[in-house]
Order: structure tokens, then sequence, then C-alpha cells
């Protein structure tokens, strides 16, 4: 017989204010801006903190552009781009942030939203605004196309054609499949398409608007001059014969040409030079960049880890606001009290995050000092445990703060997962990391005999000589991830 029974058991459930503490830390310098930004503009008891930018405006500080600057105050201050002093993650001024009857601070810019920073002209407009930028490829071939006197259906098909190259400019698309995309009247034809496609490769730099690599390389040959040494021999290299010449089949290259071995050399050496992929010297229509969370400096033989203050928001709760609504009648029952609550998780938990990020990174830098000196050869092993159980959080938290982050160092900028190459073994039963195996691997191929380059198993072979013990299938997947090709392909004659 069916019954209704009551059982009691716990759960573990995570509050709103720490599942938006998650989300904060698993996001990116610029995801976390963009956050900060909506809330800004949607939360009213948020405002955007520009006094200090105001003060150092009027006191015309010179901004501080050199990031390898060491910091200042035994290194527990950093200076803004704009020149305010940033207080360290462990200050009082930063701690304030959690108490809901003082407006929380933090330092560093946000950004250009309501940015008061002036710089000298009248209608506040920033200099880099006027730099000019480079045009991309569809642009340039649109304005080469606008010196071309053609009637509306002919200057129609070319801009179609245009727009439909990839960034590489290649045009992937078959003419057939283009031609059912458009609807014109009457029918657009292939023929129409070809011509079209014969005019826009001639707009520009050679090879644009080809088919494949074999047509790229054609168009750039035709272009040359033709009293140019190899020309013709190229022509048929690119047209017929690159798999052979991918594999470096010189006599078999040569008997189905039926040329010389000096004419062959200088025709191979002529399509070398050429480049596969015109489109790529052409602007980009977005910048693709990457904002570090950390910058790392050397000051008085210690390295120093500080919140990058580019990435760090103005943002505060709105004293005047806060204070009318806690003096209002049934302020409690109120929507408002949910955005008052939302805005001080907000702040608390966006401080956490910096915490949190922070001393990760002083972590990786204590566990990698090597590295800062010596290089990727240096690289120890580490996994996120290591740093878990140092700093006393869970694994998924350190794996949450490491990831999408970034850290500028001296030697550039490295994701923070980059310092965590796993372990192999070694002769003498010591351990090393993958990323000294792949400097190592790096070193020894860049001081090969191009004309005898080294196998995979002769590099195995000699990494055994010191010491490091790794098959020759994973050398070969070493030399892939470094972009690096395999040694018949790496043979100069």
């Amino acid at each position: 017989m069916p019954s209704i029974e009551l059982r009691t058991r716990q759960s573990l459930a995570l509050t709103p204010r720490l599942q938006q503490s998650v989300r904060l830390l698993q996001l990116s310098a610029l995801e976390f801006q963009q956050e900060l930004r909506t809330a800004l503009d949607t939360n009213p008891f948020l405002e955007y903190d520009a006094s200090e930018a105001e003060d150092v405006a009027l006191a015309g500080t010179t901004p501080v552009e050199d990031a390898s600057a060491p910091p200042a105050a035994d290194g527990l201050a950093a200076t803004e781009p704009d020149g305010l002093p940033v207080e360290s993650a462990g200050s009082d001024t930063l701690e304030s942030a959690g108490q809901d009857d003082m407006p929380a601070d933090f330092s560093g810019d946000y950004g250009s939203r309501n940015s008061t920073r002036q710089n000298g002209d009248s209608d506040g407009s920033d200099p880099a605004d006027w730099a000019r930028s480079q045009p991309t490829l569809r642009e340039q071939l649109h304005d080469a196309l606008r010196l071309y006197r053609l009637d509306d259906r002919d200057r129609a098909v070319a801009r179609f054609i245009i727009e439909a190259l990839d960034d590489d400019g290649y045009l992937r698309q078959s003419l057939a499949d283009l031609a059912d995309s458009v609807d014109l009247e009457p029918e657009l034809t292939e023929e129409e398409l070809l011509v079209a496609l014969r005019l826009v490769q001639s707009l520009d730099r050679p090879g644009l608007g080809a088919r494949s690599l074999s047509e790229c390389l054609a168009l750039q040959i035709t272009a040359l001059p033709a009293n140019t040494p190899g020309r013709d021999v190229a022509r048929q290299i690119a047209e017929h014969h690159l798999e052979r010449l991918a594999r470096r089949e010189q006599a078999e290259l040569q008997k189905q040409i039926g040329c010389s071995a000096e004419e062959l050399r200088v025709a191979c050496a002529l399509v070398r030079k050429l480049d596969p992929k015109p489109g790529n010297c052409y602007g980009r229509a977005e910048d693709n960049y990457v904002v570090p969370d950390v910058i790392v400096r050397q000051a008085r033989n210690k390295w120093v880890v500080s919140i990058n203050p580019a990435v760090q928001p103005r943002a505060r709760i709105h004293r005047m606001y806060a204070q009318l609504f806690a003096q209002s009648a049934g302020a409690s029952r109120s929507p408002l009290a949910q955005q008052l609550q939302e805005a001080r998780w907000l702040i608390r938990n966006a401080q956490q995050r910096f915490d949190t990020i922070q001393r990760v990174a002083e972590c990786i830098v204590a566990h990698q000092k090597a590295f800062f000196l010596y290089g990727e050869i240096a690289l120890k092993p580490m996994v996120l445990r290591d740093v878990a159980d140092e700093l006393g959080l869970h694994e998924s938290t350190i794996s949450r703060a490491t990831g999408n982050k970034y850290m500028a160092t001296p030697r550039g900028i490295f994701e923070f997962k980059h310092f965590f190459p796993r372990e192999l073994g070694t002769e003498s039963g010591g351990t090393c990391s993958a990323a000294a195996v792949r400097a190592l691997l790096k070193e020894m191929i860049a001081a090969e005999n191009t004309h005898d380059p080294l196998s995979d198993v002769t590099l195995a072979r000699m990494l055994a000589d010191q010491g490091v013990l790794v098959a020759r299938r994973t050398v070969a997947k070493y030399r892939h991830l470094m972009k690096v090709p395999p040694a018949e392909l790496r043979r100069q004659l």
C-alpha cells in the first residue's frame, strides 16, 4: 500500500553570495570588468569613485608607464598608471570594503568609463583615438574597388566576393554555393562570379581571393616580372607538385618537370619565399589582447607580486542613497533592499577575488623563482594540489583562480596555468618538468645542422644522455606543440 513518510536529512547548498563569489573568481580580467560595469549601470547603490582621479588631474601628476619599475615602500605599494598609490591587498583601505556603514573604495583605474582624467583637450577625447589603425582586408579591397567604373550589378557581385573572403584572404566557398546564396534578378551565374573573382584577385596583393594554396602561390608567381629566375618552373611546382615539394622529393620533381638541378633549386627557393596567407598582413576588425591580473617585479633581490591597477575598479557604495534608504519607512521590505545587499556582496566578493588571486600568484612565484632568473628550462613540476595545500584552500578554488588569469613578468605575459607543468622522471630518479624538456628540445633543434636535422629518435637519445628519459612519441608530441616540423621538412638543400 502506498504511504507518506517524512524524513529529515542534511545537505550542503551554496548561498547566493557564495555563488557570486565563485562566479567572480573564475572570470577573466575583461569579463570581471564587464560584470562590474554592468553592476554600476544597473544598481543605484553603486557609484564610480572618481575623486582620486580628479585630484591627480588637478595636480598634474605625470603618468608612470614603466611596468618594470620597482614598487615603492618595500614592494608593498605599486604605482597606478595615473600616478596614484595603490594599497596592498592587506591594507586597511581595502579591508574597509567589507563594512556595511562605510563606503568601499577600490584603488585602480576602471577603464575609460566616466573617467574624469584630463589630457589637455577641451572635449576630453583620448589622443589614442586619433591614431590611424591599419585597414582590414575587406576595407582595403572595398577602397580599391571604388576606383573601377562598374555597373551596379557587377559592383554588387564584386562586393559580395570580398565579403565572402576569409581573414587569411582565401575564398573557401564554392562558386556554386555562392551563386545559390545571392538573391539577384536575373539569377546570378557562376561565370559572373568567376569574372568578379578575377577582378577581386587583381585589386591588391597577389594571392588574395585564391581558392586553394596552389592557386594562391600561382597568382603570386604570375605577378612576378617575366625575367625572374625560375619563374616558369616555380609556377609548375605551385600548380602541380606542391606535395612533392613538401616531401622534398627533388629527384622526382626534376624528372616530372624536366629541368636541371640548378633550375629546380632556384625555383624551390622562389616558392618558399611566397606568402601562403596574404590576408594576414592586414589589420583585424577586432583587437584580441590579454590584460594581466598581476604584475611581478624584482625589488631588492625579491620578487614582488601586486595586483594590476588597471583591473581594479574604483567602485563604492553610494553613501547618500544608502543613508536615505536606511531612514525610510519599511526599508527592509522594499525591493531596493535586495539591490543594496547585492551591492555589498559584490564589493566584498570582488575584494575576496583579488585577495585569492594575489595569494595564488605569490605562491606560484615562490615555487618558480628559478623561472624568472633562467627561463623555461628552470620550470619545476607543480600541480594545483601543491598550491591548495600550502594556502589551505580547496583544489577547485585554485583551479578557478588560475583559469583565464595572466601574470606580467620581466620575461613576458604568461597564463597562470603555464606554471603548472607536469612531472617527468629522470635517470637519476629525480624529476623535471615537461616545460624544461620542451626548452631543451628547442635548444637542440636551434643548434642542429640544417642540412642534417635531428630526428625524433636522435632527440630522444640526446635527452637520455642528459638524464631525461622520454619516449620518441613524447618528443614528437612536444615538437608538434612547439609547431616545429619533422626532420625531413626542416632539411635545407
